[in-house]
Parts: C-alpha cells; structure tokens; sequence
C-alpha cells in the first residue's frame, strides 16, 4: 500500500476587526471605583473596543473572516472553524451562520469553545482536518464580545474587550514559511471554577429550587495569573522543542493578551528578551479568543512581524485550557 504524505497547514491570509466604540480608562473609573492610573498599572490597559447594542460575536467574525479570505489566493475554504466562548445563540453554533454570510454554505463548520484558548485550539483542530485530508483550507476565526458577559460593577470588567480576528490555512508542506508546527494542547477541568459564567447551561436548568445561577463572567485573578503563567510556560517550551528551537531563536512570542503583567513574567520565565514579546493589550484589552489573531493582523501590517520570523504563539483560558504552537513567518498579500 503507497503510504499518503501527511499535509502541514500553512497560513495564507490573515485579518481582524474590533468595533469602532472606545472606551478609555477614564469612563471606567467612577463606575469602578479605581483611578484611570490604577487600572493601567494594574492591567497595562488604557482602551478597549466594545460593541454596540444589536451586535453580535458572529459580526465580528464574518468582517474578521472576510478580511482574512481576501488576502489568501485560496477561494473559498472547505471547512470554517469559530473559537467562540460569546456565541450568538446557545444553539446552534455560531460558524455555520459565518460560513453562510460569507457565502458558503455546505460546507463543515463547527464551533470551538476553549474560552481564551480558543483560537490556539481552533489551529489544532483545523490542523487535523487538513492533516487528515477532510479539508484543504480552513478559515480559523477568534471572535468574543466579552464586554456582553461581564458585571458592571465587577474590578476584572476592566480587562476586556470586543473583538474578531482570523486566519486561513491551506494544505501545504512542512518546509514552506506559515507551516504551523505541533499544537500543544492541554487541559485541567480541576480548575473549571476559576473562571467560569454558571449560568445559561444544564447545571442550572437541573438544579434543584429554581434559583437563577450567576449570568456573569467570574475570574479568580491572583490564582488565574499563575496558572497562566505555569501552563503558558511548559506549552511553549514544548512546542519549541517540537520544532527544535531554543527559546531565544524565537524572534516574536504572540500570547493571549490577558495583563501586560503576565505577559512579563512568561519572558522572564522563558528567558527570552521583552521586546521580543509583541503586545497590544494597551489599545484593545483582553478580547478572548481574538486576541492572537488582532495581535498577529496588527504586527504584520505594521512590519514587527516580517517574513522569515520566527513566531511562537501561545494562550490560556477558561477549561482550564491552555496550548501553544510555532511557524515561520510568511509573506502575506497586501491588506486591501
């Protein structure tokens, strides 16, 4: 029997979009409490974009994805994955739809819930349909509007903010720039509690008593930041020696923006310079799912991300979950 060679996922085209609504540190301040100076230092956030009433993650999503098919030569795609923890219905799934506005329909779309995790999660799973020949190009796409989950009067409402950001991967090989490597995939359901919105789901529908559980995104801040950090650590020592690097070749690390401070101490723990770690918390916040892909879009439109780079990408949500994974940076086709 002729052995089939196994095809790597290459990126091929890239895009993002966040809501056109800012809202400074300042419009924050009085509601929470806290000086616009205290929630910079303490989260190294001074904007992040929110959406207006009548607009969902799966907006988002079809305007990040539009943009991310437009500047890959690949057509359509044969498969859309969504990482999503802000569906736009609890049933169905949100990717069907954003397949459909885009114009394909019939073809697979599914949704993928690894909370802030989830894009890293989505390469994998995209990944798997290329590597097992079910697709040949897959359109990945981080979209939350966390902005929608989050109690008002809650200090971590500060962190987050709207956002959409995509990629598509085509079938390719494993030498060519944008090859992603091994996606290093993890999880800790020991840890679900720590950040967690308990209502909406089956545990409250069957509870006893017909008391309406907590509608609201919870996150246990001072033990989320070290499992962030913890677990953000192995996952991309992994992934670097799955592709035989040292952490000091990587020439850019992109992790889920969660807090500038975590985003510090995983340098220091990986060794690696700061200025190798690209961040744009300051201007967008922590957008979920969305993170690393706005971060990716912005970085190769402003050329801190430039051919022959190599990347290391790494987050951790919700799940627990947490994963990693590495490519070389290619030359994409000009945003239009």
């Amino acid at each position: 029997m002729r052995s089939r060679t196994v095809p790597a996922s290459v990126l091929a085209g890239i895009g993002a979009y966040v809501p056109p609504r800012r809202v400074a540190n300042e419009e924050l301040a009085e509601r929470l409490g806290r000086s616009p100076d205290w929630i910079f230092q303490r989260s190294g956030i001074r904007f992040r974009h929110v959406v207006e009433p009548g607009t969902t993650s799966g907006d988002l999503a079809v305007a990040a994805g539009r943009e991310a098919l437009s500047r890959a030569a690949v057509g359509d795609v044969a498969a859309v994955v969504v990482a999503t923890t802000t569906p736009d219905r609890p049933c169905p799934g949100t990717a069907p739809s954003v397949a459909s506005r885009l114009g394909m329909t019939g073809v697979a779309a599914l949704d993928v819930q690894a909370v802030c995790a989830g894009f890293v999660y989505g390469l994998g799973v995209a990944q798997g349909l290329i590597a097992a020949g079910t697709a040949d190009s897959v359109l990945v796409v981080g979209t939350d509007t966390l902005s929608l989950n989050v109690d008002p009067a809650d200090p971590t409402s500060m962190l987050f903010g709207d956002g959409a950001g995509a990629v598509v991967l085509r079938a390719g090989h494993d030498e060519e720039p944008g090859a992603l490597g091994t996606c290093v995939l993890g999880s800790d359901g020991g840890g679900r509690d720590l950040i967690t919105v308990r209502g909406g789901g089956a545990e409250e529908r069957s509870a006893a008593g017909g008391v309406p559980a907590d509608p609201y995104m919870r996150l246990e801040g001072r033990e989320v930041f070290w499992r962030a950090v913890e677990h953000m650590t192995s996952a991309s020592r992994a992934a670097l020696e799955a592709a035989e690097w040292k952490a000091e070749e990587a020439d850019r690390i992109v992790a889920h923006q969660a807090n500038a401070r975590i985003l510090a101490v995983l340098a220091q723990r990986l060794g690696v310079a700061a200025d190798r770690v690209l961040s744009d918390i300051e201007r967008v916040g922590n957008t979920s799912a969305a993170s690393i892909p706005i971060l990716l879009d912005r970085a190769d439109r402003a050329g801190d991300l430039a051919p022959g780079h190599r990347v290391l990408l790494t987050a951790f949500g919700g799940g627990l979950a947490w994963g990693a994974t590495t490519l070389v940076w290619p030359r994409l086709a000009s945003a239009h």
